[in-house]
């Protein structure tokens, strides 16, 4: 084809438009340039020379087709590239551009860790490729899908144009050439372990995204977003909030060619970072860091509204701090158990052993009364119990030589947390915001938890 002059192994996509220069992007995702191919504008004979061409291209090659066709427009993959054909009265002059793989990779090109394979292979199944136009994505889609197929999974791909550079086991649909409804029940008959849907635009896209994973079936779904929570607010409005953590589990989003962030989702009820009062706890989307696990944003309903709030991990104020351990120290003048929860700069909340209340209180309410006044501040007595309303929940544990530290899930950041050693009560402490607990070893305390580990006792964290 005349067209394929206009390329070179470095061109990614070439850009021809009558009383203009040709113009090429060379270089790669991420590290490309714009440069003119002649001093020469085209005219508008060649323009429409090289479409006739191209159409008649497809009528005899058998790696062609024409996937959209239009008054004004024709969408074309012929072999490896994707032809758009546009022209009067649609634009305001002829126009075509071409775009073409530079490369072909394979998963291992990406350097993936270890802990996002084992996602990929064992557990993730709803997963969303994002990111910005000419930044890889289908590229990273083409090597997850061949990794599918080369795990012994059946694979096939939802396409419009189908422009996905595959080995021949894996089945190419073009939804330009059916609908929603008809690729819903080829899928549905035809039971692939995971589909590849290119290019999720509209409503109806994502509607069947929804229902193909809901219904079982693996889902890979590719769109644009210029930043990895904007493709997740895209379902947003599309399907109800408290089915987003089932339908997407990870987001892979890809910049200049690499993996650049990546995402996991989960659904809890709790109360939303920067909320205090108990009753406000809700289902929430929690989005976090997958290599980190440091929580990343909160989704949730907030009056008519469903709202995406990103969660800053800030600590507390050395202030607040002071507070904290101010409260403690006095109320263990009561109680040899304590647990302060600062909800503001003048409210905290106290969680002490039930039957140590009427004594804290005391009669007609003077003792509260009187701790209050000294320490300026309103307290909210409440009783602690251990077990009830409890759970024990899993950790990390790392040793360093100065501390004994557990790693928790991000969510249950703020929370108090209770001790145990085969059963019995050792502690209680409070969560960081990360979900981490640290536990010095110069502290008797620590020193008897670090005999426990070393004896292989049973250590659980009740939250």
């Amino acid at each position: 084809m005349k067209l394929e002059k206009y390329f070179d192994k470095e061109t990614m996509s070439v850009h021809l438009r009558e009383n203009n220069l040709p113009y090429a992007k060379k270089g790669q995702p991420g590290d490309w340039k714009f440069t003119a191919l002649s001093k020469k504008n085209l005219k508008q004979e060649e323009i429409k020379e090289l479409s006739e061409e191209i159409i008649q291209q497809v009528e005899y090659r058998e790696d062609g087709f024409i996937e959209i066709a239009r008054p004004g427009s024709n969408i074309i993959q012929l072999g490896n590239f994707r032809i758009v054909i546009t022209q009067p009265p649609l634009s305001d002059g002829w126009e075509i551009t071409a775009v073409r793989p530079v490369k072909k990779l394979a998963m291992k090109d990406y350097n993936i860790t270890d802990k996002l394979l084992n996602r990929i292979k064992e557990q993730a199944e709803g997963i969303l490729i994002s990111g910005a136009p000419g930044n890889g994505k289908s590229t990273f889609a083409s090597a997850l899908a061949e990794f599918y197929a080369s795990n012994e999974k059946i694979v096939k791909t939802v396409e419009a144009p189908r422009d996905l550079q595959l080995n021949n086991e894996i089945t190419q649909y073009s939804i330009s050439h059916g609908d929603q409804e008809e690729i819903h029940d080829i899928l549905l008959l035809t039971r692939p372990d995971y589909a590849i849907y290119d290019e999720m635009r509209n409503k109806k896209d994502f509607e069947l995204f929804t229902d193909l994973r809901l219904a079982g079936v693996g889902f890979v779904g590719i769109v644009h977003a210029t930043n990895p929570i904007d493709s997740i607010q895209r379902f947003i409005g599309k399907i109800e909030l408290g089915v987003i953590p089932q339908v997407v589990d990870t987001v892979i989003f890809i910049k200049d060619g690499k993996i650049n962030k990546i995402l996991s989702l989960e659904m809890a009820v709790k109360v939303p970072s920067g909320m205090t009062e108990a009753d406000l706890a809700r289902p929430v989307v929690i989005v976090t860091d997958f290599e980190t696990e440091e929580l990343q944003f909160e989704i949730y309903t907030y009056g008519e509204q469903t709202v995406v709030i990103p969660v800053q991990e800030d600590s507390k104020s050395p202030l607040q701090e002071l507070a904290a351990k101010q409260i403690e120290k006095e109320f263990y003048n009561y109680t040899n158990k304590v647990n302060v929860r600062l909800n503001s700069d003048n409210k905290a909340e106290i969680y002490v052993p039930e039957e140590d209340i009427s004594y804290i209180i005391g009669k007609q309410g003077k003792n509260i009364e009187k701790i209050e006044s000294k320490l300026g501040i309103s307290l909210d007595v409440r009783a602690l119990d251990e077990k009830k309303d409890a759970k024990p929940i899993k950790y990390q544990i790392k040793e360093s030589d100065k501390f004994i530290s557990f790693k928790t899930k991000p969510f249950h950041g703020g929370q108090p947390v209770d001790i145990y050693v085969d059963g019995h009560f050792l502690f209680s402490s409070k969560l960081s915001k990360k979900g981490n607990l640290k536990v010095t070893k110069k502290a008797k305390v620590g020193q008897t938890l670090l005999e426990d580990l070393d004896n292989n006792r049973k250590v659980e964290l009740w939250v």
